[in-house]
Order: C-alpha cells, then structure tokens, then sequence
C-alpha cells in the first residue's frame, strides 16, 4: 500500500535477495515519483508554466488537455503559438514565482482560471485578473504539513550547528566538535512571522517540544493558544527562534533586515520557509559573520537558485534548495487541487482557494 501511494522503490538487503554483488543500490535521487493518476482527463486545454517536476507535470497531463511550457515563460509572447491555439486556452497552471502578467493574460483571450501550483501567487497581476473576469487560485493546505516537518529539521539543524558538526566528524576532528554546547528547541521561545495553515501547523509541532509560541500577524487571530505580538521587532526580540512563514511581495521585502536581526540578538535563531524576498540577504550574512545572530536555516532565498557568496561564506549557515513542500503525497495533493478546479469551471461551480 504504502509503495503505491507514494512510490517508494523497495530493494531488499543483498543478502537476502540474492541480488548480483555488481547491481548498485537504486540511488533515490534518481528515483522515480510515481504518483498515479487522475481518474479522468478533463477537456480543458491548459498551459503549464509552473516549473514542475516531470511526475507532477506527467499527473496534470494525464488529468487534463496539457501544454508543457515549464520555464518557457520568457518566451511567451504573440509569437510564441498561433493565435487559434491562444483562443483555445481555458485555465494556466503558474506558481507564486513564476507569476503571469496582464499582458500575457492578454494574449490568451478565454482564459479563465489561473492555477497556482503552491501557496505563493505574489508575482501573479490579481488586479488585471479581476478586471479581466480570470479567477486565481493557489494550493494551500496541500503540503504545508511537508513543509511543517521540513521547518522543525531546520531550526534543529541550525541550532545544533549540523553542517559544522557533521563535516568535522568526517574530518577526524571527533573531540573537537564536542567541546562546543548548542542550543536546541526544547523549552524555547519561538516566533512565528504569520500564522496561517503552515504557521499553525509549525506551530503545533514546535509545541511539542515545550516551546512557548509567540506570534505577529497583520490582526489577532482568534482561536488560537499562541500570545500575539502586533510588530516584528517586538516579535524578534522575544524569540529565540523567529521562523518565517508569510508570503513575498513588495509589501514584505526585506521586512527582516539589520534592525529585526539585531533585535533578535546573538543567541537567536532565523528560519525562513516563506518567500526568500522577505529577509535581507546581506543583512543576514552580516549577522551571521559579525555573531549577531546565532545561526539560521533557509529553505528560500531572494537570489535564488543562486545562493550569494556572502552566505557560502557565512558561519552557521543552513540552507535547502527551496524543497521543503516537497513529498510524493504533497505532490499529488497539490496536483489534485488544480483538477480539481478544471473541473470547478467546467461545471460552473464555485472555485477552491480562490484568491482573486
């Protein structure tokens, strides 16, 4: 069961397989995800600019009338296919970063739904969507508890220094990495920096560990057992972690510079899972360098997939390709939502997760 939902390829010790002693292990990160498939295609014809991964894609294409132009959205333009096609597009499958301007919404003149693929829509025109009658939706609640577990890996991580601590072990210097003690998550004060879905469920499983939990958001939640704390700075300075976990756009660029780094302070911890736009990429090398911070962990960063050399070069510094939201069943989740909303405006229905 468990090899079918979520495509784990199961290889037996060699000495109870009776595998040939030449047959390498199957390396997972040449694993194939098998997600399965959708149980019909809808006859909607979509374009598909988010950059997926080919089982995610596979599954949209299976499930719908699908163009792959994953990482093709420089490229389009009225050129780029002929004008009957355009008219043909009903729905675009994006991502908060990739996004899809006015313009191009003007190329495809019956487009009716923009699917975001993820919580993120921030580079996606809501103003021209609305105006145009082109409904947005994105995906939340689809990985966020990948996410969740992937946040509290960490700010342990970071915490205790694993990078450091593994790479010295390797290197013989066994003692040498005992002699330092670090702190950890149980007992600490955490700071969330939104609480929405995936906040609350980092929440939740901080929580676990005796953490106190802090939060700040736009307004007070209501419902919820966390103490609110209406501005970042406050936020920061009563943190030992301060975790990350609101969207991008102008209106949180850089809201974690030098000022919220410092009031955090040098036992303090950054964890960002949300949009890499949102800290100050020199700020934080420079904290991390000068000790004004402890440590951090990143799943995202403003100059992504580049990471700037600062950052290499910065101590205590852990980072993940922004896979946090990553799993098969987040995948499938995620790829079930959009279907799921191709199949909403075939029957004039209401949409899910709509946000514009």
């Amino acid at each position: 069961m468990l090899a079918h939902l979520y495509g784990c390829y199961y290889q037996s010790y060699q000495s109870r397989s009776g595998c040939p002693a030449d047959r390498r292990p199957l390396d997972p990160l040449e694993t194939p995800i098998m997600l399965g498939s959708p149980d019909t295609k809808l006859p909607v014809r979509t374009l598909v600019f988010a950059p997926l991964v080919d089982a995610s894609y596979g599954f949209l294409a299976a499930g719908c009338e699908a163009s792959d132009l994953r990482d093709r959205i420089g490229e389009f333009d009225a050129d780029f296919m002929p004008q009957a096609e355009r008219e043909a597009v009903g729905a675009v499958v994006t991502s908060g970063i990739v996004g899809f301007t006015a313009a191009q919404m003007d190329l495809l003149p019956n487009l009716k739904l923009i699917a975001c693929f993820g919580v993120g829509y921030e580079n996606v025109d809501l103003a021209a969507a609305s105006e145009r009658g082109i409904a947005v939706t994105n995906a939340p609640a689809t990985n966020g508890e990948t996410v969740a577990d992937h946040t509290i890996m960490l700010m342990l991580a970071a915490a205790r220094g694993l990078p450091e601590v593994m790479g010295a072990a390797r290197e013989g210097r066994w003692n040498e990495a005992r002699k330092r003690y670090r702190p950890t998550l149980n007992g600490a004060r955490v700071g969330m920096l939104g609480l929405g879905a995936i906040g609350q469920a980092i929440a939740t499983r901080a929580s676990a560990f005796n953490a106190s939990i802090n939060y700040t958001t736009r307004s007070e939640k209501t419902g919820v057992p966390y103490r609110y704390i209406p501005d970042v700075l406050t936020l920061a300075k009563e943190s030992d972690f301060l975790v990350v976990a609101i969207p991008g756009g102008k209106e949180t660029r850089h809201l974690i510079g030098r000022e919220v780094l410092d009031a955090l302070g040098p036992d303090g911890i950054l964890v960002n899972i949300g949009r890499g736009s949102v800290v100050d990429s020199q700020a934080l090398a420079e904290a991390l360098k000068d000790g004004r911070i402890h440590a951090a962990g990143v799943d995202v960063l403003e100059e992504e997939p580049e990471i700037p050399a600062a950052l290499l070069d910065a101590p205590n510094f852990v980072v993940t390709p922004h896979m946090a939201g990553r799993s098969p069943i987040g995948l499938r989740r995620q790829c079930e939502r959009a279907l799921d909303n191709l199949d909403r405006l075939l029957r004039g229905d209401v949409f899910a997760c709509r946000v514009a």
